[in-house]
């Protein structure tokens, strides 16, 4: 198919900043989309019609479509394939329709201005994103490059630092990259009092060394018990790092966590990589509540919540890569409908501590096949001046993989 649609990354140096390439496209399109600052860089030479986003913006694909098949050119900021309207058009767009022609990215920018190899760097957005997808990276000695949603944002995620425990972190504030009005702010979390910076700023984020009351926790599968807010309807830590082992997950993928109690699992689950999905099934309300709070605590707002009982809330639910049953494994078509809704190829894991649950997940191993184990635990726990071990309930632990 031809090419009808160039995206062309435009920094803060305007049309002067384009190649020969970028200038070509412009000259040829009849049509150029973009925000008004980026239109108003263009010559008025140019004879393209010039259409600003609209809002909502997502009626701009629709607008977009519309012309397919004539001379189209869309400005983005730096690079469209990073973070980009580039990146979101490739939905909508196959790549054989789509020219892109990339400036310098605003991270690439911010990782000279800084001096910060990216290769060492997490690269982070929360331009029209949930503030708290920032927590999960908050760790002794990481450096972050964060787009910014707006000019209050380096005041939010200080006060985010701080309550993560990493007050004395270094904030650079990097407005205007690569324009006339450049500009840069230095502080420190917990003495941060620029309310307001320019709307258009990179935000760089060194955490700095260990601090004694910093809140930080690995991505892999096990966090500590006491991470969770939970009313006891929580997979213990031991437990939850076998069960994910067996969950498996893998990036992209997507999980339903049945009978969530205070979302661990599709917590961990997403902590794992940020293009994890979960749902997490939960019918009490307070517990819908404690996954809320969690979620946002951990760094996965994203978590999609889902209010109501199992079976009857699944059938409305996309089909998973995997599924988690961690209650309701005795209930009525639970695990029917859990398989039903299952990936072919996908993996089910079921958790039981009751003999009923258990025998449930026997009768369906001898149909199914698949594997199981049996999880004891013990603690270590005072018995007068002495020590002594104390068992958890034991845990039996069904997995299956479905077949294609």
């Amino acid at each position: 198919m031809t090419q009808w649609l160039t995206v062309i990354g435009i920094g803060e140096d305007g049309y002067d900043g384009l190649g020969q390439n970028a200038r070509d496209a412009l000259a040829a399109a009849g049509t150029i989309f973009g925000g008004q600052r980026h239109l108003d860089f263009l010559p008025a030479e140019l004879g393209a019609k010039h259409v600003t986003w609209p809002t909502p913006f997502s009626d701009a694909y629709a607008m977009l479509l519309a012309l397919r098949g004539n001379n189209v050119a869309v400005l983005a900021s730096g690079d469209p394939m990073h973070f980009g309207m580039g990146a979101t058009l490739t939905r909508y767009v196959s790549p054989d329709e789509m020219l892109v022609l990339p400036s310098p990215s605003s991270f690439s920018l911010a990782a000279a201005a800084m001096g910060w190899p990216i290769q060492d760097t997490q690269l982070l957005s929360v331009h029209g994103r949930p503030l708290e997808t920032l927590a999960k990276s908050f760790v002794p000695n990481a450096k972050l490059l964060i787009l910014s949603n707006d000019g209050e944002t380096p005041a939010h995620v200080a006060r985010l630092l701080i309550e993560s425990g990493f007050t004395s972190a270094h904030l650079s504030v990097l407005e205007h990259l690569g324009g006339a009005s450049e500009n840069r702010i230095e502080g420190v979390a917990q003495s941060w009092d620029k309310l307001r910076c320019a709307d258009l700023n990179v935000l760089a984020v060194d955490c700095g060394a260990p601090e004694q009351f910093a809140l930080s926790y690995p991505v892999i599968g096990g966090l500590p018990d006491e991470a969770y807010q939970h009313d006891g309807q929580l997979t213990k830590r031991d437990v939850r790092a076998v069960t994910l082992a067996h969950l498996a997950p893998l990036p992209g993928e997507t999980l339903w966590d049945v009978g969530a109690g205070c979302g661990s699992i599709g917590i961990e689950w997403m902590r794992s990589h940020p293009a994890c999905r979960a749902f997490a099934i939960e019918a009490d309300e307070k517990r819908q509540s404690l996954i809320m709070q969690n979620s946002k605590t951990l760094g996965v707002p994203e978590l999609e919540l889902v209010r109501g009982q199992a079976p009857g809330v699944l059938a409305k639910l996309n089909s998973p890569d995997a599924i988690f049953i961690g209650g309701g494994v005795t209930d009525d078509g639970v695990l029917e409908a859990c398989w039903l809704g299952l990936k072919p190829g996908g993996r089910l894991v079921a958790n039981a501590v009751t003999i009923q649950s258990e025998m449930a997940l026997v009768k369906w191993r001898e149909i199914y096949g698949g594997e199981l184990i049996k999880l004891h635990v013990s603690h270590v726990q005072p018995l007068g001046n002495f020590d002594s071990w104390r068992s958890a309930l034991p845990v039996t632990i069904y997995t299956v993989r479905k077949q294609p």
